[in-house]
């Protein structure tokens, strides 16, 4: 079963995550299975969440369940075996030299995706990606011929392509579609109408490899749920306030300017969102994160969960697509990770120097005077 329209993250939930509040594991749970009863049919997991925990959770609330009926989305890259956890940097990837060698990189990625696959009470993914990868997860034969092998066995009938945590890799991405694009069916993004940039740029090279896209923090923080208000407080340990002072009050004006659309079309901010991104070629399948924000006043996470589940069949015009683009339009707002000319050398596994090579990609894309 390939990927729909909707879909349901693990790190939903706040359970595995630090935003809102942690769901207790029966109700997490029981939004898991809300979601699948509520027609969202792609659930999407790592095992690096809880190390295990958020897999076996979806395993468990999914039990029973036709698994035919159902798109089930992998990811793996992060050696949590061997490996330490690198503060707020998570674990390292398994590309990682002091870890594994390339001769190796096979047999791992076949045993954590097992692993993965035995907590889901499963044996097979619909798609597996390669999740946060570094520099060599982009460019290394030895790591795209382990995700080939893991199709080949039957473990994943799929293969894709998820970066981040954080925003970027433009180029590195375009990198893969261009070298690795017939093994790569699809990639993760972060691409939302208050972050056109810089996963806008993509799309192109996406499109004109035959890599669909898969869209991450549809929702801008929670945002476009239309909750969180100027002057709204976060709990302690929130990863969301640590984005930068004002993005709320900037991101509420923003999106009253978007409300006459939404209006005109009578759907919710939420569903603006996810629209508008659907409605740009290749993306194909929005994943928003549902959140149960503290405040006594919030509506709930099962009410979040049925806004996106029942997203009509709608897309915007091209004109309405831009319109929404210039009023968000966060170009240049932070600093990118993955190649960048800020590097000389490799000092993190998210960051690493520019090459010539990638910019020859961002000429053939048009994107030379964005790098």
């Amino acid at each position: 079963m390939d990927l729909t329209t909707t879909a349901y993250g693990t790190w939903s939930g706040g359970r595995y995550m630090h935003y809102g509040e942690m769901l207790t594991e029966e109700r997490y749970q029981e939004c898991i299975r809300l979601a699948y009863e509520s027609g969202i049919r792609t659930f999407v997991t790592a095992d690096v969440y809880g190390t295990g925990r958020a897999d076996a959770a979806l395993g468990q609330a999914l039990a029973g369940i036709d698994r035919d009926s159902y798109c089930l989305v992998g990811m793996v890259g992060h050696d949590h075996y061997k490996g330490q956890r690198q503060g707020s940097s998570g674990f390292p990837r398994f590309t990682d030299p002091e870890l594994n060698s390339p001769a190796q990189y096979k047999d791992f990625l076949v045993k954590q995706t097992s692993d993965s696959l035995k907590n889901c009470q499963t044996d097979h993914f619909d798609l597996i990606m390669l999740h946060n990868p570094d520099e060599l997860g982009y460019i290394s034969d030895e790591v795209w011929s382990g995700m080939e092998y893991l199709k080949s066995e039957g473990l994943a009938t799929r293969l894709g392509l998820a970066p981040g945590p954080a925003n970027g890799f433009t180029l590195d991405m375009i990198y893969a579609f261009e070298n690795f694009g017939e093994l790569i069916d699809w990639t993760m993004i972060i691409l939302n109408p208050l972050e056109p940039w810089p996963g806008q740029h993509v799309l192109a090279a996406a499109e004109a490899n035959n890599v669909d896209i898969l869209t991450r923090v549809v929702d801008y923080g929670g945002l476009f749920f239309d909750i969180m208000k100027p002057g709204y407080e976060f709990k302690p340990g929130d990863h969301r306030a640590y984005r930068p002072d004002g993005w709320i009050d900037r991101g509420c004006e923003l999106i009253d300017k978007m409300r006459p659309i939404a209006e005109r079309h009578n759907i919710s901010p939420i569903q603006l969102a996810c629209i508008w991104n659907l409605s740009q070629s290749p993306v194909k399948s929005v994943v928003p994160t549902c959140i149960q924000e503290p405040n006594p006043d919030a509506p709930t996470i099962e009410d979040m969960i049925q806004q996106v589940a029942t997203l009509p069949e709608l897309r915007l015009t091209p004109e309405e697509v831009n319109e929404i683009r210039i009023i968000g339009d966060n170009t240049g707002c932070m600093k990118l990770k993955g190649a960048s000319q800020r590097h000389t050398v490799s000092e993190r596994p998210d960051e690493w120097p520019m090459r010539d090579d990638l910019l020859i990609l961002a000429q053939k894309y048009g994107l030379a005077d964005q790098w």
